[in-house]
């Protein structure tokens, strides 16, 4: 049990941030007005996305230096695992946009990068299951990774704030921190994203170890 305690500890937090994202007062701000509780729930979805891809681009080069088959499996989960958080990101996100901005798509810079960012580790999926022998498998997908990764934090931090953009924190607006962020919010904001990162920890834990079940079980 005592192995499992950051398990544990990210379920608290995740069940703890919703119900009081859910119930607690925040700040009446105009326009946004009470989408603002979703900030709860879509700005962790990214945070913990670039967790898992970071994890993965650490076992990608982890996986070029040992050539363990079990590093480049643990490289390709974890960007399983950070896929569905990214896409998790742009639905909270839309639904965001559609209370906020009046559309769920916009066109918004942010939104178009974050999109480019997520086919991007779709096409690390795909070259994947496009080449059969493991070990070029294994070498071509992790040079791929380790190039995707910077690649990725230009798209969603760099390039949105040299343009003009409605989200917050970019093209020149004040980023929510800065000016509506009060000591309430911050009491479930901060358990949320590191309940979700814990979280997304644990199902990238899951996926490998059901692939490594899986591998095992082949090679008797």
């Amino acid at each position: 049990m005592y192995k499992n305690w950051w398990k544990v500890l990210g379920a608290i937090l995740v069940i703890y941030s919703t119900v009081a994202g859910f119930l607690m007062k925040t700040p009446e701000l105009p326009i946004i007005r009470e989408s603002i509780r979703n900030l709860y729930f879509h700005v962790p979805m990214w945070f913990s996305m670039i967790v898992l891809f970071s994890i993965s681009v650490f076992y990608s080069i982890k996986s070029l230096r040992s050539n363990d088959p079990a590093d480049d499996i643990k490289a390709v989960e974890s960007v399983n695992a950070g896929v569905i958080f990214g896409l998790l990101g742009i639905v909270t996100g839309a639904i965001w946009a559609k209370f906020t901005w009046g559309q769920a798509w916009s066109f918004d810079v942010k939104q178009n990068f974050a999109a480019i960012a997520i086919l991007l580790y779709f096409a690390y999926l795909v070259l994947r299951n496009a080449i059969d022998e493991e070990q070029k498998r294994a070498k071509i997908s992790a040079i791929y990774n380790i190039f995707a990764f910077p690649i990725m934090v230009v798209l969603l931090f760099v390039l949105p704030r040299l343009s003009d953009s409605l989200h917050p924190g970019n093209g020149g607006n004040p980023g929510f921190n800065a000016y509506d962020l009060d000591s309430r919010m911050r009491m479930v904001f901060y358990p949320a994203c590191l309940g979700w990162i814990l979280i997304g920890c644990w199902i990238y834990n899951l996926l490998y170890r059901l692939r490594d079940l899986e591998r095992n079980k082949l090679s008797k």
